[in-house]
């Protein structure tokens, strides 16, 4: 789906005007109709799935174009033709109303079929369904006026008259004198010719079935071939076979239907009622007013009942509520699916519920729709009756009506979302000097953050600054002013294994900066600034690619994983990867990756961890996979990643932007680990739930929890007690610059430890705006700095809708807001080994260590809400009295070499953490890179 497409189809088909709506839809017309006007043009902000650079419509909303012709005049109700006299519009619900079903010559108008009519020698004339003509002598069967408006469908010969409608006659009346009455009927025809089944002479293994009622409580043949002139029992036959279909059947002389069982109630009848002679051949038998002459392939003809309720052996917990009134120019409920050939109510339910919707619905028969039971209650219900069109894929059972949803709600909670009374709360910390593209918490328990160039509210903008914490009651000390050289503008950033605890960042936007390769070691200690700043030198160092929106990793052997991104500035793909220190003597190192190659441009900033075995996961898309560790080729295929219940095809990394976190490992480390995926995007909707896989486990599955909210451009932190805390981001659009506008002020925190559909608790709002750039990073106090936003969405008039936002927040979690006093520790070993052992001495003020925890947190660099590097780990201890013992993890695998913040938790209560490094520098980068301008911190 695009602008072109759409605008191409409905050219093709003569139209002025095309409009595209829910980012997929595509309507093509001559006028506008039933009540629709123009509105404003940023109501209309829904990427097209086909190209996310052009907009199509949205919810309810069409994106319009014109071709330049002039429309023609809308349909009208002919008032009269020669002495016919128009008496209005009738009802033809039930048998027919006017009982003669009349051959016009040609393809159908008001003026044929009155012609036709008057030829037959009847004085009533109706027409109906655009291209059905009926005549009588009167009106029959309780057929009776309805209003004008019903008779909407304009004739198939003429566009300009309205032919009748569904189950609407547009009826004329003779005023004249007929020169004859209708001709007499017999042996089973008019007109003097008798007409017959034909029994003999059909292709093997055809044969003649009987006639059957048509249109009792339905088409009881729904596919419907185009009205042939020519048409004979052959003909219809050979067309139907052709398409494998087992029965044909023919109607009004001139219509052929295909299928393979008839609906909807279909009987038998007389075979004198089917008394029209056909089209091509006025001897055979073609049907007649509301009666089809069928033929069968196989030896027995199904007839099924009339469709009804299934309110019975329904999937899960669900129960069938009634007829439910779609909302006047919308929708009862937000998620639509359309399954043209399988429709059930099984299948829509399972659907919702897969999902976690517990309100779903069906359409027009094809269409599903998902929802909540609120929803629900913003409409009406209607008679059962409105609900009368046979399920798609299960013609015995009903899937709704005409704007009429045959509507199912669970019994009992989908959802359990918590709504605790203590949610903690958002503070304002300070105001800022720069909206970071990349933030930090360094050893030093600063906040190192770096900026694009360019974009700042401040003329002398460095880049580079760094946050002291414990300075933050004074603006003018807090903010150490500092540089790089190149632009980081959606760069990638890790904190390495080194001595030092350097900060790596690495790519950039343009030019040179794309394989900019920049580090920073931290130094000063709080309240007393350090002297480091931003290292770079790309004559001497640089990444082999050119790279913007890199993702990197430490990996089990201590180097360094760089991985996708595009040559900068919207341009081609990178799709490969490379390792750093580039070995001594070795040519290129980087490998083409076709899957991120297939999968440009929404694979970027790519979702990297390092599992168990040494492996690598890497989500990308919609899709994901296991890396082996020496040769980094694919070792699995991992199913893809689940989207959202209206398209598989929804994205989890940029642009559509989720987040991935690893799951908490606990020793003894030997349940499988689990990748855990929150938000995105379906190119443009956001999404409302988040995915889980334990990638290592045999025949891996995604598991789905519905969250309380959708969310796109979501940020995710790990906290010190193994939960993660979930803000910022937008209820809809993707990332980047204008491409959304409707902030998710919400904090949600997201509970491992509980069943799965009872993780989310409901937290506190914001009052600020954190769309596109914004971070979240865990603070070595246990709570958690909420800084960025850099939109660039702008008012007609250029004034900003959301402001660069300069202002830093911190989330005070739950477990800081009780009142409770945190516990602390003392350590003098830091630097730890695997599967070593190490003393901490503890202080608790509410419980014993009996009730302690101990985590490990591992450093981490955020941008776009990626954490790279991020894990927990709750290792082995051991304590007499307040002398505690911990076991560090047992290998590179468990936990890849790096720094850690190390917390105990009184209860809920973290403390202050202390950092510590385990593993060591098995890559030794603590030695590269070997140039005199780069400090060295040593392994």
């Amino acid at each position: 789906m695009t602008i072109e497409s759409c605008i191409s189809f409905c050219d093709s088909q003569s139209f002025v005007y095309a409009g595209a709506e829910f980012g997929q839809e595509c309507y093509c017309g001559d006028s506008f109709a039933n009540g629709g006007t123009n509105t404003t043009a940023s109501d209309c902000n829904m990427p097209c799935v086909g190209n996310s650079k052009e907009i199509c419509g949205a919810g309810n909303r069409l994106s319009v174009y014109w071709s330049g012709v002039a429309p023609p005049p809308p349909p009208a109700t002919v008032q009269s033709v020669g002495l016919w006299e128009s008496l209005g519009c009738y009802n033809d619900s039930g048998p027919r109303t006017l009982t003669f079903g009349a051959t016009t010559d040609g393809p159908n108008t008001i003026e044929s079929c009155t012609d036709a009519c008057f030829n037959a020698g009847y004085p009533l004339a109706g027409a109906e369904f655009a291209d059905q003509c009926f005549c009588g002598l009167g009106f029959s069967n309780d057929g009776g006026p309805a209003n004008l408006t019903d008779c909407n469908m304009p004739c198939s010969g003429n566009s300009s008259e309205f032919c009748g409608g569904p189950n609407r006659l547009n009826v004329y009346n003779f005023t004249g004198t007929l020169p004859h009455g209708p001709a007499p009927v017999g042996g089973g025809g008019g007109g003097g010719t008798p007409v017959f089944p034909v029994v003999s002479g059909l292709p093997k293994p055809w044969k003649y079935a009987g006639c059957y009622v048509d249109g009792a409580f339905g088409r009881v043949i729904s596919d419907e071939l185009p009205d042939n002139q020519n048409l004979t029992i052959g003909s219809c036959i050979q067309s139907c076979d052709s398409q494998n279909f087992t029965l044909a059947g023919i109607e009004f002389a001139d219509q052929c239907f295909c299928g393979n069982e008839m609906i909807d109630g279909a009987v038998l009848s007389n075979d004198t009622d089917c008394n029209m002679g056909c089209a091509g051949n006025a001897t055979e038998a073609c049907g007649g007013p509301n009666r089809l002459s069928i033929y069968t392939s196989t030896v027995n003809v199904t007839a099924l009942p009339v469709p009804s309720i299934l309110n019975t052996s329904l999937p899960g917990n669900w129960s069938y509520q009634g007829c439910l009134k779609e909302i006047d120019g919308g929708r009862v409920f937000p998620n639509q699916l359309i399954n043209s050939t399988g429709n059930t109510v099984e299948w829509c339910l399972n659907q919702c519920a897969a999902f976690g919707y517990p309100a779903g619905g069906m359409e027009f028969g094809d269409e599903c729709y998902c929802g909540d039971v609120s929803d629900a209650q913003q409409s009406t219900f209607d008679v059962e009756s409105e609900c009368n069109i046979a399920c798609a894929g299960d013609p015995i059972h009903l899937c709704g009506g005409e704007s009429r949803l045959q509507y199912y709600a669970w019994n009992g909670t989908m959802n359990l979302w918590h709504q605790p009374e203590n949610t903690g709360r958002y503070e304002f910390l300070i105001g800022g000097v720069v909206v970071p593209l990349v933030v930090t918490l360094g050893i030093n328990n600063k906040i190192a953050m770096v900026e694009k160039f360019g974009t700042s509210e401040f003329d002398n903008s460095t880049g580079a600054y760094e946050l002291d914490l414990s300075l933050v009651g004074n603006s003018s000390l807090a903010w150490r002013t500092m540089h790089v050289k190149s632009d980081v503008f959606c760069s990638g950033s890790i904190v390495l294994p080194d001595k030092g605890a350097r900060q790596l960042n690495v790519g950039g936007w343009s030019l040179d900066s794309t394989q900019g390769v920049r580090l920073y070691t931290p130094d000063g200690t709080p309240g007393v600034n350090g002297t480091n700043d931003w290292e770079e030198n790309y004559n001497e160092l640089h990444l082999q690619r050119q790279r913007w929106y890199p993702s990197a990793s430490i990996i089990a052997n201590g180097s360094i994983l760089v991985v996708g991104g595009e040559l900068g500035s919207n341009g081609a793909p990178e799709p490969s990867l490379e390792i750093l220190p580039k070995p001594n003597g070795t040519g290129d190192t980087w490998k083409f990756l076709e899957y991120l190659n297939r999968t440009d441009p929404n694979n970027l900033y790519p979702f990297l961890h390092v599992l168990p075995s040494g492996r690598i996961f890497i989500g990308y898309y919609n899709e994901a996979r296991i890396l082996d560790p020496v040769t980094l080729d694919t070792d699995v295929v991992l199913p893809n990643i689940t989207g959202s219940v209206e398209s598989p095809l929804a994205g989890r990394t940029y642009p559509m932007e989720g987040t991935a976190v690893l799951l908490p490992q606990f020793y003894p480390y030997t349940d499988p680990v689990t990748v855990l995926i929150c938000g995105g995007s379906n190119f443009g909707v956001a999404l409302d739930n988040c995915v889980s896989i334990q990638p290592e486990v045999e025949n891996p599955t995604w598991v789905l929890e519905r969250m309380p909210s959708k969310r796109v451009m979501t940020c995710m932190s790990a906290l010190p007690d193994g939960t993660f805390l979930m803000v910022n981001g937008a209820h809809q659009g993707v990332a980047g610059f204008g491409l959304a506008t409707d902030p998710n002020f919400s904090a949600v925190l997201y509970d491992p430890t509980q069943p799965i559909g009872q993780r989310f608790s409901i937290l506190n709002n914001t009052i600020v705006a954190r769309l596109y750039h914004s971070e979240a990073t865990l603070l070595f106090d246990g709570r958690v700095l909420i800084s960025g936003s850099d939109p660039q969405t702008y008012n007609p008039d250029g004034s900003p809708i959301f402001p660069e936002e300069m202002r830093i927040e911190v989330y005070i979690p739950p477990y800081l807001s009780e009142g409770r006093t945190q516990p602390n520790f003392t350590i003098t070993e830091t630097d730890w080994a695997y599967n070593g052992t190490y003393t901490i001495n503890v202080k608790l003020f509410h419980g014993t260590t009996s009730t302690m925890k101990v985590s490990l947190v591992a450093a981490t660099s955020s941008t776009h809400g990626n954490a790279m590097g991020g894990r927990t780990i709750f290792p082995k201890f051991t304590c007499t009295g307040n002398t505690c013992k911990i076991t560090a993890p047992p290998n590179a695998k468990v936990s890849p070499p790096g720094w850690h913040q190390l917390f105990i938790l009184d209860g809920p209560t973290p403390s202050f953490s202390h950092w510590v490094r385990i593993g060591g520098d098995p890559a030794r980068l603590g030695d590269w890179p070997d140039f005199p301008d780069f400090t060295l911190p040593g392994v």
